[in-house]
């Protein structure tokens, strides 16, 4: 609007000075919108509020995700996978298979040099030290899992050394991308050895996790080539095959189980809107409080923190509970120590010993902290996760409620297991709610029968939150 346009009486109450100051702050305004050469957006974002960094970021998050990632087998199959179209993996499409076997031959040779990035980027090994401050760095910011962008994962430097290097770790197989100036850690994707046992073949592979690209960087198509690359250095290895798991549909699944939840601080799950089902609709938070009572104490005799000495029993009632699944890991005793022993904030394991000294059952959780975003009174969510729970001479109900005494009592809000195993038995029953996400589960070069009953999946080891983003 020019000054010719106001209304005159605008015009014969402004003074001379009056005038010239109004035009001054016109003219600031306008100049506000105009170009003085080029801008950085992100520095241009990084000087916002950080609640309206937030704000953007989840506009963005939603535009980009657009319909969100497949949730059912129906949804997927009208999407396309141009990079999943040329990787050894069943198709969607394709009918239930009845073999048992590698998709694709072992490779006589595998390619030597490593995949080419984006002008500007280099590949780079991960720093253990200091102590894994690059990587919580590079995850707590960017590795996010809900849709809404109302929380975000909060990796300890503890929980993902327990992740990242069991028994057997290859540095090699954990893959850095970083700034070529700034020497900044803005891409990663790893593997970790595993046995697995599909049916009744018994392999050795890679289990991938921990896909994460610099939230500013997700233009530049990395996704593929962090895919491609940890396979090569894996196929270095004369391993062939892998296993991970997503939340959203690929192709394709070979076994798929949902989400449940127990409450063990309604009131904050209710502020919060933690989705569970149990906690919806008109329930008030005194209802909720009166429904999730637990017990004052454990009833189960005999029931006491894992130590060393217990390893070797443990792993006896694990492999030999683990032998009835058609998916499950074949774990070592020194596995069994690595992936149970406890570590405070990482991983606790309780185990029943009878009044012989013979060790009866044992269950384990293991610990994921999630930072709130913007919420005014709550800043993180404490949630354990349900690893191995095997039960021999305790009713699994009975163990499990105890469990949920001994996680309220370290201070969890919520306890999530997956409806696989025999944990159905006691769902109900200890009130736990159905949660609004699924687990589904991959293997890479490898075909077998889809696993249709969630009751023959022995593998819970969910620990790496895997994320795969579709390509």
């Amino acid at each position: 609007m020019t000054d010719s346009n106001l209304p005159e009486k605008n015009l014969g109450e402004e003074n001379s000075g009056g005038l010239k100051k109004r035009n001054k702050q016109k003219k600031s305004k306008e100049d506000a919108w105009k170009l003085d050469g080029p801008k950085d957006p992100f520095a241009m974002l990084d000087a916002l509020p950080e609640e309206k960094q937030q704000e953007i970021q989840r506009a963005l998050h939603l535009f980009s995700l657009g319909k969100g990632l497949p949730r059912t087998l129906e949804e997927a199959s009208r999407r396309p996978y141009p990079f999943w179209d040329t990787q050894p993996v069943p198709k969607l499409g394709d009918d239930n298979a009845t073999t048992h076997g590698p998709i694709e031959v072992d490779k006589v040779s595998v390619r030597e040099e490593p995949y080419s990035l984006p002008q500007g980027f280099s590949w780079a090994p991960l720093d253990l030290g200091d102590p894994l401050r690059e990587l919580c760095a590079l995850l707590n910011e960017n590795y996010m899992e809900e849709d809404d962008n109302t929380s975000r994962f909060d990796f300890s430097p503890e929980y993902l050394l327990w992740a990242l290097c069991p028994p057997g770790w290859l540095p090699q197989w954990h893959c850095g991308v970083k700034v070529n100036g700034n020497q900044k850690l803005v891409g990663f994707i790893a593997a970790v050895p595993t046995n697995i046992r599909i049916y009744d073949t018994e392999k050795r592979m890679a289990q991938v996790h921990f896909l994460c690209v610099h939230k500013k960087l997700r233009s530049k198509r990395m996704t593929p080539v962090l895919i491609r690359e940890v396979t090569r250095r894996v196929n270095l290895q004369g391993v062939y095959q892998a296993v991970y798991t997503a939340s959203g549909v690929l192709p394709k699944p070979v076994a798929t189980c949902r989400y449940w939840h127990r409450s063990l601080n309604p009131r904050k799950l209710i502020e919060v809107n933690f989705p569970i089902s149990s906690l919806r609709g008109n329930m008030t938070v005194q209802r909720a409080l009166k429904l999730n009572r637990l017990l004052e104490a454990p009833k189960t005799a005999g029931l006491r923190p894992m130590t060393r000495g217990d390893v070797k029993g443990v792993h006896m009632l694990l492999q030999g509970y683990l032998n009835k699944y058609h998916l499950a890991p074949v774990l070592s005793q020194e596995e069994v120590e690595h992936w149970l022993l406890p570590r405070e904030n990482v991983i606790d394991t309780y185990v029943v010993e009878s009044s012989a000294g013979v060790l009866t059952d044992f269950v384990s959780f293991y610990t994921m902290v999630s930072r709130v975003l913007n919420h005014p009174v709550h800043k993180g969510l404490k949630a354990a996760h349900s690893l191995y729970c095997v039960s021999s001479s305790t009713p699994l109900p009975d163990l499990m409620e105890d469990t949920l005494f001994l996680a309220k009592s370290k201070g969890f809000d919520v306890f999530t297991v997956l409806d696989l195993m025999e944990n159905t038995s006691f769902l109900e029953k200890l009130k736990f709610g159905i949660g609004d996400k699924s687990l589904h589960y991959y293997l890479y070069n490898w075909r077998c029968p889809t696993i249709g009953l969630k009751m023959k999946i022995g593998f819970t080891k969910n620990i790496f939150k895997a994320i795969w983003i579709e390509v």
